[in-house]
């Protein structure tokens, strides 16, 4: 059999092929990842959703002269396999290797980087005028965003901006009708409508209407179609809009079957695309530990609301759809939409619950200040992904909500240690607090088998001391707690070091912090957050306020962005494993 992909390197090899290779060049690239994904795991329905429109972009357009954008990148493997990065594809989300996402300091094919959603349009937008105002009205632009993504509304924005403009960009909705989760709200429906009714899609064209040149829908995987369309359009000035309709998973049937899951399936059998069973773990997840508990919360009390920007599977509010599909909300893309949606729920008296990874929160800053903390209205964040969270790498740790929370008035931010913890957390967050809260945990599972105790009500601002020593005194938030507890057995100090879990980095617990200046010599603070403006710089400015000259040392993660790897591996290279932290101890 023809082996097209062997002998391809660069988008160039491809411009080589003849039209009628092209669907075979498409066959060989969907085993190719389906091979090494199978045991290398990573994001794969999304990827294989686009090959064929991924093929026809490199064979027409003469990238990376012309910009191609990606949004998010979960569906840019065929991609980075075609532009260069075949030999290395194995390495994959791996530390040392290529990243998940598209990267500018990865390849000069990847025109702009991406792993958070919605920022296509803008970008082309950006480059589009750029190259007008140098003069070259030549050179093309294209975003390639799913229909869960453009339904954003930075995505709104652009599309706003760009149809006024005379900008040479191509905007090419690969719509499949799911993110992660499936697609919701207004658009969605309107989408759907227009699949299967093309006087709709003739006439009351909402994408006509922002100034576009709209075209489709057509089937994105006839690449000759594909081929045909994109040439049309290649030849047009002006914004310009490809409507193509794909399915997630294509050509792997458990993928398309099960295209929640497949998003990123883990470890499969390459031929019949099984998932090959995990080492089922005793313990339970932290996002579940928050989806069961805050069910069993709801039972008891019917203001309790949930709330999540498309991350219903993610953050285990599945559980509470399922029991109470009426008071649980997927917004879609829309972190900003999901705030302050909650603050208007909560000035109503309703308990909003505002589930969100902590690095999507980013993308809602300005709510959280002007909507929620500046009216001092009760919304409760639940900020899953805090911490680093491994193979997704950069784009994806939640290292900086610490620190971007900390400096906001009226914000109680809380980091239980542990299960029971969190637990208590929600318990407490809905029993009437008059102040908004964050309570930020990490992704994976945690360590207790029998978390699910009576609630108890724990003190806002209120540190515990886990360990009694004599001379240094170590200061965890959240889950660090158990590497502090680790770290002991590689010390001969273990009697000098106190050990204090303190629960909530705003409000601080002075009177126990007082306590802990005055009977240590040395103070070790260590999160797993930024160490500029963190949870160590709040202790240190207590300190300073206090004028106390114990010696201090923050430990958490440097100023700097980092890279993709397991977390224990991040752990390692960053001095915040239990071996290196007990160096500390010796000094």
């Amino acid at each position: 059999m023809e082996n097209l992909l062997k002998n391809i390197s660069n988008p160039s090899d491809v411009r080589k092929l003849h039209l009628s290779q092209l669907p075979i060049l498409a066959k060989e690239l969907r085993e190719f990842i389906i091979d090494i994904i199978a045991t290398k795991e990573g994001h794969l329905g999304a990827s294989l959703g686009v090959i064929e429109l991924t093929i026809a972009l490199h064979y027409l357009f003469d990238t990376p002269s012309d910009l191609l954008v990606w949004d998010v990148g979960h569906q840019a493997y065929g991609h980075k396999i075609l532009t260069g990065r075949k030999d290395i594809f194995y390495t994959n989300r791996q530390l040392g290797g290529i990243a998940g996402f598209p990267s500018r300091k990865e390849s000069e094919f990847d025109a702009f980087g991406v792993g958070h959603s919605s920022t296509s349009i803008s970008a082309v937008l950006g480059m589009a005028i750029a190259s007008a105002i140098k003069g070259n009205l030549e050179k093309q632009h294209i975003a390639v965003i799913g229909d869960a993504s453009i339904a954003s509304g930075m995505a709104f924005e652009a599309l706003n901006h760009a149809g006024v403009s005379d900008a040479n960009i191509l905007i090419i909705l690969n719509d499949n009708a799911i993110g992660i989760d499936p697609s919701v709200g207004a658009l969605k429906e309107y989408l759907t409508k227009v699949k299967t009714d093309k006087k709709l899609a003739a006439q009351n064209n909402i994408i006509k209407a922002l100034n576009f040149d709209y075209s489709g829908p057509i089937d994105g995987h006839d690449i000759s179609k594909l081929v045909q369309e994109l040439t049309r359009l290649k030849a047009i000035k002006g914004p310009k809009f490809l409507h193509i309709i794909t399915t997630k998973g294509k050509g792997l049937q458990k993928a398309e079957e099960d295209q929640v899951t497949y998003h990123a399936p883990g470890k499969f059998d390459k031929l019949s695309g099984e998932r090959l069973p995990k080492e089922k773990s005793v313990f339970t997840k932290y996002q579940d530990v928050f989806g069961k508990t805050l069910v069993e919360l709801a039972t008891k009390d019917e203001k309790i609301v949930a709330i999540t920007p498309a991350m219903l599977t993610g953050s285990s509010l599945n559980l509470m759809l399922e029991k109470f599909p009426k008071r649980t909300f997927d917004v879609g893309i829309a972190e900003q939409h999901a705030v302050t949606l909650a603050a208007g729920m909560a000035t109503q008296g309703l308990i909003p619950f505002c589930a969100i990874y902590s690095t999507f929160l980013q993308r809602a800053y300005d709510q959280v200040i002007h909507d929620v903390a500046l009216q001092n209205l009760p919304v409760i964040f639940c900020l899953d992904r805090a911490g680093l969270v491994g193979e997704d790498g950069a784009t994806h740790h939640g290292v900086f909500d610490i620190a971007y929370l900390r400096c906001i008035p009226n914000l109680i931010i809380a980091a239980p240690s542990n299960e029971i913890e969190l637990r208590n957390l929600l318990f407490t967050a809905q029993q009437g607090l008059k102040n908004p809260i964050a309570i930020r945990y990490p992704r994976g599972f945690g360590a207790m088998i029998e978390w699910q105790k009576p609630f108890e009500e724990i003190e806002i601002g209120k540190g515990i001391c886990l360990k009694k020593g004599t001379k240094i005194a170590v200061l965890s938030i959240g889950t660090m707690s158990s590497i502090v507890e680790q770290s002991f057995e590689f010390t001969i100090k273990k009697d000098e070091t106190s050990h204090y879990d303190m629960r909530f980095v705003k409000p601080l617990d002075e009177n126990l912090l007082h306590e802990i200046f005055t009977n240590h010599e040395k103070i070790i603070t260590i999160e797993d957050g930024v160490i500029s403006g963190g949870f160590g710089s709040a202790i240190l400015e207590f300190a300073s306020e206090n004028k106390y000259k114990n010696d201090i040392k923050i430990l958490g993660i440097p100023d700097e962005f980092i890279e993709h790897g397991s977390v224990h591996q991040l752990q390692h290279a960053l001095g915040l494993d239990p071996k290196t932290i007990s160096n500390y101890y010796n000094i």
